[in-house]
This record gives C-alpha cells, sequence and structure tokens, in this order.
C-alpha cells in the first residue's frame, strides 16, 4: 500500500517538530527513503489476485466529494505517513477530484469503507495508480491484492467510459520504504515491473494517523 503513488508520501517542503517552538528553524532529522517506480506497458501484464471471501464489494464513487476522499486519504495513509494532501483546501480536493477521468474506487466489506483506488489520467494514454491502500483494521485479509487488481483492470479500460480519453498504453505507480512491508511484493504480483529506483534523504515526520492518538490504539 502507499501513494504508490499509494505509494510513499509526498512530503510538502520543510517540516519542523512539533516540539519547536512557533519560528523555530531546528529541523528534525532526515531519514534515508528509497522510492521504487514500478509500470505496466500492456493490459495483458496484469495477473490478477484471487477474489477474497465474504461480501467484499468494489464500487466506483462517481460523485466527486472531498470530504469522502479526504476521510478515505487520512484513514488509509494516517499510519504510513501520508502528509501531502493534509493540508489541502476543499476547493484544492475539488479541483483534482472534477478532473475528468480522474476515478476512485472503494472496496467496501460488508458496507464498510476498507480501501480504494485513486486513478489519475495522464497525456498520451498513461494512467497513474495515484493512491491505493487499504484501512489498517482490513489488511491482511487479502481484499488489497483484489483491490488493486480491481483498480489497475479499470485503469486499462479507462477511456471506455470517458468518450474521447485515448486508449491506455501505461499504467505505472511508485511505492517507497516508508508503505507497508508487503506493499512491493503486491505489486510485483499483480505483474507491474521497476523501472527506476531513487534513495533521497526526508525529513522525519510523526505519523499522522487519521485523527489524533489513533497511532496509539
Amino acid at each position: 500500500m502507499g501513494r504508490v503513488g499509494a505509494a510513499g508520501a509526498k512530503t510538502p517542503g520543510p517540516l519542523w517538530s512539533a516540539a519547536q517552538p512557533r519560528g523555530s528553524l531546528a529541523p528534525m532529522s532526515n531519514v534515508t527513503v528509497t522510492t521504487w517506480s514500478l509500470e505496466q506497458t500492456a493490459a495483458s501484464d496484469l495477473l490478477p489476485a484471487i477474489t477474497p471471501d465474504g461480501d467484499v464489494r468494489i464500487v466506483r464513487s462517481e460523485v466527486p466529494s472531498p470530504e469522502f476522499n479526504r476521510f478515505l486519504y487520512a484513514s488509509v495513509g494516517g499510519d504510513i505517513r501520508w502528509t501531502d494532501r493534509l493540508s489541502w483546501t476543499y476547493a484544492q480536493w475539488q479541483e483534482v477530484l472534477d478532473r475528468p477521468a480522474v476515478e476512485t474506487w472503494v472496496a467496501y466489506d460488508r458496507g464498510t469503507p476498507a480501501g480504494y483506488v485513486e486513478l489519475d489520467p495522464q497525456d498520451d494514454g498513461v494512467v497513474e495508480v495515484m493512491y491505493f491502500g487499504l484501512i489498517p483494521a482490513f489488511r491482511g485479509r487479502r481484499i488489497g491484492g483484489h483491490l488493486l487488481s480491481y483498480g489497475v483492470a479499470r485503469a486499462w479500460d479507462l477511456a471506455e467510459r470517458w468518450p474521447g480519453r485515448p486508449e491506455t498504453k501505461r499504467v505505472w505507480l511508485h511505492t517507497c520504504s516508508k508503505d507497508g512491508e508487503h506493499a512491493m511484493d503486491n505489486y510485483l504480483r499483480r505483474g507491474f515491473k521497476l523501472f527506476d529506483t531513487k534513495v533521497e534523504e526526508e525529513p522525519e515526520i510523526a505519523t499522522p494517523g487519521p485523527w489524533p492518538g489513533a497511532s496509539a490504539v
């Protein structure tokens, strides 16, 4: 999982320790982060996962909703340091979700949101899996592989739902060493191939959690 875009989180500028007084210039310590970029270049590359047992359904969120997408983003990424969108205004969320061919596919376990995939359309028939992941309570139950398989399949047939968009030629994503321990393995099992690796120093940040104190539960 991760901003694989669900793959590692982007860090929005310099981050400072909450323990430092306002206006302090003392940065938090840095951490080494490895980011891996992966791709599929044909629909036949996709290797679907086994469908999990139980009442698991995946539904497209067709009405753009900043409130709902922010809930998904904070709930899925709260323990793996997704921070780039936490400071977004309502208007920023709306602008992204209103873009043609941006899609959010949500997995539900017996009616409860369990995770999501956000697809970002790009030029020349390229689609990025911008975000993918599960809410912590639903991990380890084979839902993630199924959700990723379904979301990538929807990336490949995106043009069928958006007249005028070119046929998808490439689906890509990125993940990083801050993501869950099984993230990379999930992508490789679904048929993604590594095409780039970057190692960078980033400011260490606290795990935000979906709400204060949640990470301690």
